[in-house]
């Protein structure tokens, strides 16, 4: 291919030189063919949802719209850019990760967000949960108790666009009451039991989705239902966080 179209220029060039026109610059191959350029890692992004989570039954069409728009590539450190859509947790610092994709699917679906839903995220670490559920409605608020995190996600999600989530750093055990009740409240990491601030700050008819277990044996994903003043618990599935860091 590229040796005809070097003929092909030649041969233009050698009747515009016949002609005694002036001689415009001569086209690079890439220009003139108007080749496309590969977004890799939008590519990448795509296979993730397809073959991690829509194979594995995530179908809230929400979620997985969120899943193919955030580019989780943003929310890694450098050295992981390469892994940034493997189907496994990755470090961020400061002792703590950004969840599996599926992980993060799989809870977003379970708390049943809907457009105007006021949600929580317990643990904002990197940013890419809020990012997420920011994508699904419009009233985000997330706390990350350790500054550092804070400042980075709050910085990384202004620039990125997601303008709809609000961030403090605060010590999440204690939920953020100023704006409760919330429909949802999402933890993302695990706790030795569910805090009693976080159901006391749940709308009636509104979901909570925590891991609770150990640091280091088997932790349970929990889905809690509140009703009025019942509680109602749905144990999901076995799954390993970090734990939920506790303010001195």
């Amino acid at each position: 291919m590229f040796s005809l179209w070097r003929i092909l220029v030649g041969a233009v060039l050698g009747a515009t030189l016949l002609a005694c026109a002036p001689i415009p610059a001569t086209p690079t191959l890439a220009t003139s063919l108007s080749i496309p350029t590969v977004d890799l890692f939008d590519v990448s992004r795509k296979h993730m949802v397809a073959e991690q989570i829509r194979e594995r039954q995530v179908i809230d069409s929400e979620v997985l719209r969120a899943m193919e728009t955030v580019p989780r590539h943003e929310f890694v450190p450098r050295e992981y850019l390469a892994q940034a859509y493997e189907d496994h947790p990755l470090p961020i610092g400061n002792g703590q990760t950004i969840s599996q994709p599926y992980i993060v699917a799989v809870m977003t679906e379970l708390a049943q967000i809907k457009r105007g839903d006021r949600v929580l995220e317990i643990g904002t670490g990197s940013g890419y949960q809020a990012a997420i559920l920011s994508v699904i409605t419009d009233q985000v608020y997330s706390v990350e108790i350790i500054p550092a995190l804070a400042e980075s996600a709050a910085e990384r999600l202004k620039r990125l666009g997601y303008a709809n989530v609000v961030l403090k750093s605060a010590d999440g055990y204690n939920g953020w009451e100023e704006f409760a009740p919330f429909d949802a409240i999402l933890v993302t990491a695990a706790a030795d039991h569910i805090p009693p601030p976080l159901i006391a700050q749940l709308k009636d008819g509104g979901r909570m989705i925590i891991p609770v277990g150990p640091v280091g044996s088997f932790q349970t994903l929990w889905r809690v239902n509140k009703h009025g003043d019942k509680i109602v618990t749905e144990n999901i599935m076995g799954v390993l966080f970090v734990p939920l860091t506790r303010g001195k």
